[in-house]
């Protein structure tokens, strides 16, 4: 795999990195899809297809955290009917990586960012618009999660940035705080969890990288008790506004490279 290595590291892109693996914990136990500025870090100082499998480690060290800080909220009927359509997903983001060289990884992360940017905007004004949140038990209900399954499997296989696109369906589907994030908690843990064997096959986990995760896993820790103690006193709106903004510099940055 073409990687750095922990030895490879400058005291800056370490410290970057431990930076990205902090907020990482923070997003999955306070503000669920914030860690696409962690991915576009990873994307930014290592080798674009290997941050992926750098990264996944990491995020499933905070989905551990985020389980056993909300199991009690998790709604398991809405897992269920997601599962079958992310697994499609996977699937199809792992043919893509088989295929793509880093150059087209790096552009295709880049544009997944901006996306994301934009799937967010538009979900927070959508919010304020609707009278009563999409029913996930009617058709339509059935073929939108059917939609964001697909979608946030992709995302997440590709360039691990399927938080925004889960965030959108659990918010249209009505979720409130604390089931969203018990619910998110054990959907990202399964699905990433599921992912290490591809990643694995393709050559973006090794233990080069691995060694990478066991110096950067220490930053997720207090990422999530920060997070958990600023779940009901962030500014949400603020918060937002800000991840958007670090998320389309990240992507145009990934775009312009």
């Amino acid at each position: 795999m073409n990687t750095m290595t922990l030895w490879h590291l400058t005291g800056w892109q370490f410290a970057a990195l431990a930076g990205a693996a902090l907020l990482v914990g923070f997003s999955k136990t306070a503000v669920s899809g914030a860690n696409t500025v962690s991915l576009a870090v990873f994307a930014a100082i290592l080798p674009a297809r290997a941050s992926t499998g750098v990264l996944l480690p990491i995020l499933i060290a905070g989905d551990l955290l985020a389980v056993v800080t909300y199991r009690r909220h998790a709604h398991w009927p809405t897992l269920w009917r997601l599962f079958p359509a992310v697994a499609v997903g996977v699937l199809v983001g792992t043919v893509f990586l088989v295929l793509a060289d880093d150059a087209v990884v790096r552009t295709s992360i880049g544009a997944i960012l901006l996306l994301m940017a934009g799937v967010t905007v538009w979900r927070r004004r959508r919010a304020a618009a609707e009278d009563e949140p999409g029913a996930v038990t009617t058709r339509s209900g059935r073929l939108k999660a059917r939609s964001y399954g697909v979608l946030g499997g992709f995302t997440t296989m590709v360039a691990n940035a399927g938080g925004p696109v889960m965030s959108l369906y659990l918010l249209s589907a009505g979720f409130r705080k604390l089931g969203f994030l018990g619910t998110s908690a054990f959907f990202f843990l399964i699905v990433n969890v599921s992912k290490v064997p591809f990643s694995a096959g393709l050559g973006l986990i090794d233990g080069s990288s691995l060694l990478l995760d066991a110096a950067l896993v220490l930053f997720v820790v207090p990422g999530a008790f920060l997070g958990k103690w600023a779940v009901d006193r962030i500014d949400q709106r603020l918060f937002e506004q800000l991840v958007i903004a670090a998320t389309v510099v990240g992507g145009l940055q990934l775009l312009l490279r």
